[in-house]
């Protein structure tokens, strides 16, 4: 199976220009492509893992990719998908955001000196060099502004009487377009891929390189990140974007964030992430169907992504800490395995003399505010209600002291099956 054939499989073509052409030059040699990385937050995010995947897939499978954080574009911002103007970067926050960017970006791909090795490119390194008549001259001159209105990342903000396009957001197209003529002069660079809203600007970049009577290029866009609903993925259900920095989104977060995806979308994304073979996944999805019940297919999904974005060790306390939110037993765990929850759990932090010491466990119950009083707490216990460490407490007498704790230094609290609360010792 050809590369091309493999990516449409997976579902993730959605757009691709001169697809025999494109399929041809994939299997007759090495091919570098491009995706286009904009830098206005600190941390990629969810949507960005559809064109990284594409990369690292054509990576694979012995092409060369190039990474092209926007240095320069990122001080405009795409419009595609927009429906207002963007607010403009200062160049210290864009510098700090584009270094992050190249971190969280080392990861996925191979950055080696092989003819396959990925490349990392900043579009300011070209831009800063090109003066704007010389940029209206000599690139300016050969897209109209008709072919660039007739976009649908620029047509639809020219419908918006209010907000309208300014001309700044207007030249972002043409900037992009060039991004593509650049690459394809410095390193042969022959596709550039991204999501299907990027359509608009990679067709303008095959149009410019045309015009200007260079080699053929090509393109090609992956189906925005949809969950089944239509409604774009990457946002917890209280509206929180699901980030690859592991100090906006923790490692138990992003995982949990896939174990809780919807039947109807877990074979798509196991499609689209998993690095099994496409049959293999299908007979993933097919067990589902069987039994979603059992969650296998989304838990494969959430270890596998969580996986190639933070590594097995964050996996692993992932895992661990995931299974005592589901009542798992703490045997075995570590410190190092519940501290994930502490980024998502209510916590309480106690001295260990105090617990020494003993405190009964009506009177934690009510502290933690898992119960409204003690008395409440009384009750909850009696009624079998109570649980350190997922084990029932019904002694409403009960102590709990250091013998109690579920790891080195942390013990769980539970009220009935959802409330937990997390109880640490302070550091000496």
């Amino acid at each position: 199976m050809s590369i091309l054939d493999d990516l449409e499989r997976r579902g993730l073509v959605q757009d691709v220009s001169h697809r025999e052409e494109l399929d041809a030059l994939l299997k007759a040699e090495t091919v570098t492509a491009y995706a286009g990385y904009d830098p206005t937050a600190p941390s990629l995010h969810v949507g960005n893992l559809v064109p990284t995947i594409m990369l690292a897939r054509l990576q694979k499978a012995g092409h060369r990719p190039i990474a092209l954080v926007g240095g320069a574009t990122g001080m405009i911002g795409d419009p595609s998908g927009k429906s207002d103007e963007r607010n403009l970067l200062g160049p210290d926050v864009l510098a700090e955001n584009l270094a992050s960017i190249r971190r969280q970006l080392e990861p996925f791909l191979d950055f080696d000196d092989s003819p396959r090795g990925a490349i990392m490119a900043d579009n300011a390194t070209w831009f800063r060099d090109i003066g704007f008549l010389d940029f209206l001259r000599d690139v300016g001159k050969y897209l109209t502004v008709n072919y660039m209105a007739a976009k649908d990342s620029v047509k639809n903000r020219l419908s918006e009487r209010n907000s309208g396009i300014s001309y700044t957001e207007f030249s972002y197209m043409l900037l992009q377009a060039y991004d593509f003529v650049h690459l394809a002069e410095t390193y042969q660079c022959r596709l550039q891929v991204g999501g299907s809203d990027q359509w608009g600007n990679i067709t303008a970049g095959i149009e410019l390189q045309r015009k200007m009577g260079r080699s053929s290029v090509y393109g090609l866009t992956a189906p925005l990140l949809l969950d089944a609903s239509g409604q774009k993925m990457g946002k917890t259900s209280t509206g929180q974007r699901i980030w690859l920095d592991p100090e906006k989104t923790s490692p138990y977060s992003f995982y949990q964030y896939w174990l809780n995806t919807d039947d109807n979308d877990v074979g798509r994304l196991l499609r689209i992430f998993s690095w099994r073979p496409v049959d293999e996944v299908d007979e993933i999805a097919a067990a589902h169907a069987e039994n979603p019940g059992a969650r296998d297919a989304q838990r494969i999904l959430a270890e596998e992504l969580t996986t190639w974005v933070h590594g097995a060790a964050a996996t692993r306390s992932a895992v661990a800490a995931s299974q005592v939110m589901f009542g798992g037993s703490l045997d075995d765990l570590s410190d190092a395995d519940l501290q994930p929850l502490l980024a998502d759990l209510p916590s309480t932090t106690i001295e260990r003399s105090e617990l020494a010491e003993g405190i009964k466990l009506i009177e934690l119950l009510a502290r933690t505010g898992l119960s409204k009083s003690r008395g409440a707490a009384r009750k909850l216990a009696q009624g079998g209600g109570a649980y350190i460490n997922n084990v029932r407490v019904s002694d409403a007498n009960k102590v709990v002291d250091l013998s109690d704790l579920g790891t080195e230094s942390m013990l769980i609290l539970r009220a009935g099956k959802k409330s937990y609360h997390l109880i640490a010792l302070a550091s000496s």
